[in-house]
């Protein structure tokens, strides 16, 4: 294949320009096959693949929310190429088998899926996961994600023992004892509704273990979902001194606030909650002056009938299908970020954090594309998700940005004129 009349943007190689990328054997190359498929892509924007490396698959246990291949499905519709799974499923990913179980699964999905195993047995915070087992069994990250590691011995020796064998730790930053009982961020809206709400100290106290435990060990710790402004302060104090600590967003985190309660839908419900107008700010700018260094989805599907009460629907909202365009919409058309910069924070930042071959079109590189019209205007329909479930906060809003192909290995997964 070749993509000819395109605009090249690989921030991993300091490229923007218009060119033509070829293709073959499934990676970047130099020149493709005799007799090749031409993709005229008429001057829109091809890119690596993105990187989402926080992402719910809900397989093995809860396939009625979403399951690993259409939940690649939904990735490939949003131009991720590479996704790392959480293992808060049913068993949780504490074992082996397990881990296995997921990686052979994958092996036929529309996306490339890394997995995350769990620090400790079932997510329950009382014995820790065989780490060596894991890393044997495929797994490239360690974390307890959907709760924290309450147990702080456990953690600090998850992050040596990850360190040692060449794992990142991501982490869920949360004190529980200060979130009890919430449901929504702690301030004016929950007072306003009635709701018991979860402070922003709940994250902040979290993060600032993480950042402790990183210091004092001398090893590297990823802090998953920023959403509060002390959080972010805390991660750049820490960069100043040399911690070795990245971090991540998500899309809803620097497009909406807590005002977004108001209309007591639980699509808007998620953990950390949707923070305040000044939060919102605190993570943009960061994510501008790299202190954060990613944006992830944190994808987390839930059927319709569980979403269906505001207060009581479990936390959680999908994001994979809009990430890219709700950050070009945000941060470019309403920003001054460039289309590099999202590229960055959305591919090659990801894929260096984790390790893994991805985040480039260097000549050699898997071909993992994203082609993209950064202009194109669209109106986020739920029902036309390519997901099992649709608890989508961008439901209804008009985005600029959309992914027009995406490419894996050379195939065409997902292609706008077939959709």
């Amino acid at each position: 294949m070749i993509l000819k009349n395109v605009r090249i943007i690989d921030p991993a190689n300091g490229v923007d320009k218009i060119g033509e990328l070829c293709i073959k054997n499934g990676r970047i190359s130099e020149q493709s096959e005799a007799d090749p498929v031409i993709l005229d892509c008429g001057g829109l924007v091809a890119a690596p693949g993105l990187v989402d490396m926080h992402v719910h698959l809900r397989d093995p246990g809860y396939t009625h929310k979403e399951d690993i291949i259409s939940g690649c499905k939904a990735a490939a519709a949003g131009g991720v190429t590479s996704l790392l799974a959480m293992p808060n499923t049913k068993p949780a990913l504490d074992s082996a088998e397990a881990v296995k179980y997921v990686l052979e699964k994958a092996k036929d999905a529309d996306a490339r899926v890394y997995v995350a195993g769990s620090i400790t047995k079932g997510l329950a915070g009382a014995e820790m996961s065989d780490i060596e087992e894991l890393k044997r069994a495929g797994a490239i990250a360690l974390t307890d994600d959907g709760r924290p590691v309450e147990n702080t011995l456990f953690m600090a020796r998850a992050m040596i023992k990850a360190h040692e064998e060449g794992m990142a730790v991501v982490a869920h930053c949360e004190d529980l004892y200060l979130a009890v009982g919430g449901r929504i961020n702690e301030g004016e809206i929950s007072k306003k509704l009635g709701i018991k709400g979860i402070p922003a100290a709940a994250e902040d106290c979290g993060t600032a273990r993480e950042i402790a435990l990183a210091a004092a060990y001398g090893v590297p710790i990823h802090i998953c979902h920023v959403s509060t402004k002390t959080s972010v302060e805390l991660i750049r104090d820490a960069k100043a001194r040399g911690v070795k600590v990245t971090a991540e967003t998500a899309p809803h985190y620097f497009s909406m606030d807590e005002s977004e309660l108001l209309k007591r839908d639980a699509d808007y419900r998620m953990n950390p909650p949707l923070r305040t107008a000044v939060d919102r700010e605190a993570v943009r700018a960061a994510l501008r002056s790299g202190d954060l260094d990613a944006i992830a989805t944190d994808h987390a599907p839930h059927a319709p009938q569980e979403k269906a009460n505001f207060e009581s629907a479990p936390n959680g909202s999908i994001g994979m299908e809009t990430s890219l365009a709700a950050a070009i919409t945000e941060l470019y058309h309403g920003g001054t970020f460039g289309l590099g910069d999202i590229i960055r924070l959305m591919s090659s930042n990801p894929a260096r954090i984790l390790k893994i071959d991805a985040g480039t079109l260097s000549v050699g590189a898997n071909a993992d594309i994203v082609v993209f019209d950064p202009d194109e205007e669209w109106v986020v329909d739920k029902n036309r998700l390519h997901g099992k479930s649709k608890n989508c906060p961008f439901k209804g809003r008009r985005l600029k940005g959309k992914v027009k192909y995406t490419i894996l290995g050379g195939r065409v997964v997902y292609s706008d004129k077939e959709n």
